[in-house]
């Protein structure tokens, strides 16, 4: 009965890890594919860090990881079973410092985006004659519908194409009228939820299977196959 057990549990694992797998390789290819064709950085000064980038990290990851449980748990060996323990339980770490990281700084965090914001802008008005300087806060504008760090007035009087709302072909274009502060503001509070249960339901199946790993990891152990470690 209890050879069935591990048997059952050895091949759930095994399906379990291929569907990690396989979501792990369609999360890389969509980053991959809003790199080339998507691009919209977190904040003009952190271009570099932008949705895609941490796409292609959590793609790459997931496939990894996924990888080593479902080799080592179709394998039936001890290392790869151990490395992926140890790896789940490295990425839940992160994951639970980055959230009570967030938690407990929240306001220097705010704080921190509004100005990195204020020095981007600063840096565009600065700098209008080049194009990489404009391209990202247009992109951003673009993409959240704001204007500005607050509002139009961030600009003084010369306003980019990418704040106007109505009518901007005209003399007296309409402007966006919310800030691209407000709006991250509003972006994060809409999705706190969404992402605080996104992380426990991750770290719940991490949890199963950093159990599963070390019940088959424990079994081979007694069964004498320690060559396989």
């Amino acid at each position: 009965m209890a050879q069935h057990c591990l048997k059952c549990l050895k091949y759930t694992m095994c399906v379990a890890n291929l569907l990690c797998f396989m979501c792990g390789v369609a999360v890389l290819c969509f980053g991959a594919y809003m790199m080339m064709e998507f691009k919209m950085p977190l904040t003009p000064t952190l271009a570099k860090f932008s949705i895609a980038n941490l796409l292609l990290i959590c793609g790459i990851i997931i496939t990894c990881v996924s990888f080593l449980g479902f080799l080592g748990a179709l394998k039936e060996n001890r290392c790869l079973l151990l490395t992926f323990f140890l790896l789940l339980f490295l990425v839940m770490l992160m994951e639970l410092t980055a959230a009570c990281l967030l938690l407990m700084y929240d306001n220097k965090i705010a704080e921190w985006v509004e100005k990195d914001l204020e020095d981007g802008l600063k840096a565009a008005k600065d700098n209008r004659n080049s194009t990489s300087a404009m391209n990202d806060w247009d992109l951003l504008q673009e993409q959240l519908d704001c204007c500005g760090v607050k509002n139009q007035s961030d600009w003084g009087q010369d306003v980019p194409s990418s704040c106007c709302a109505a009518q901007c072909n005209t003399s007296q274009p309409k402007y966006k009228e919310k800030g691209c502060l407000p709006k991250l503001k509003t972006l994060f509070e809409d999705n706190f939820l969404t992402t605080g249960i996104s992380v426990i339901v991750l770290c719940v199946i991490e949890v199963l299977g950093m159990c599963f790993a070390m019940t088959l990891f424990c079994h081979i152990s007694r069964s004498g196959l320690g060559y396989k470690l």
